[in-house]
């Protein structure tokens, strides 16, 4: 597996803006269908926070850097984010984001410094947490309507991917259960920011700081 590709270039994954469940979803169907037996070695990554701060029908704030869509050094603000890991041995561990500037993959402490950098200058209720779960478990238990993605009349808020919704035998929609931070909750474990760098790359610090947020 060391330095083995197993995900497409980004010019050839399936992608559709502001639907970042579904093209990690996409990601390791790819993965899937080439060679399952590498999806052991991939995790799904739910990045969010404890709070559900109801701001403009947003119920999570999430600080993250380098993305495409963001403005210089600030940072963007998702009301979730999610990414694929394919992990290695602490420096090779890779992350594939589609809305990342960076280099895809990118490698993980790369990404930690550039993009997630750290909760130690940022406000308490901007604190992110991890929900990181094995790709082959998401692919087995997620699904999503799209629901969130509607206005109160019925309009898309971002249109849709072209392909049906992603469904279970057993749901719908539970797309909650991924991104809420309840360890209770839901699939996979959940890790502060802290504690999943230090799990991963053996370095819970950071060597970018980051401003305090403005309200």
């Amino acid at each position: 597996m060391k330095g083995e590709r197993i995900i497409p270039s980004r010019e050839n994954c399936v992608y559709t803006s502001c639907y970042c469940e579904e093209n990690v979803w996409k990601l390791c169907e790819f993965v899937k269908d080439q060679n399952s037996a590498h999806l052991e070695h991939l995790s799904v990554i739910f990045i969010s926070n404890e709070n559900r701060m109801v701001l403009l029908n947003v119920f999570h704030q999430v600080p993250l850097w380098r993305q495409k869509s963001g403005h210089g050094d600030r940072p963007v603000i998702w009301d979730y984010h999610v990414i694929l890991l394919q992990a290695g041995f602490h420096s090779d561990s890779l992350v594939y984001d589609l809305d990342s500037e960076l280099s895809f993959p990118c490698s993980l402490k790369l990404y930690a410094t550039e993009a997630l950098r750290s909760d130690c200058n940022i406000r308490s209720e901007y604190h992110r947490r991890l929900r990181v779960i094995p790709a082959e478990s998401f692919m087995l238990n997620f699904a999503s309507d799209r629901s969130h993605m509607k206005t109160s009349d019925g309009s898309w808020r971002m249109p849709p991917p072209p392909y049906p919704p992603i469904h279970t035998t057993e749901s719908h929609m539970n797309l909650d259960d991924f991104i809420s931070m309840d360890p209770a909750v839901g699939w996979g474990v959940v890790f502060s920011l802290e504690h999943f760098l230090l799990s991963y790359t053996g370095d819970s610090s950071s060597t970018t700081s980051s401003s305090p947020l403005l309200p």
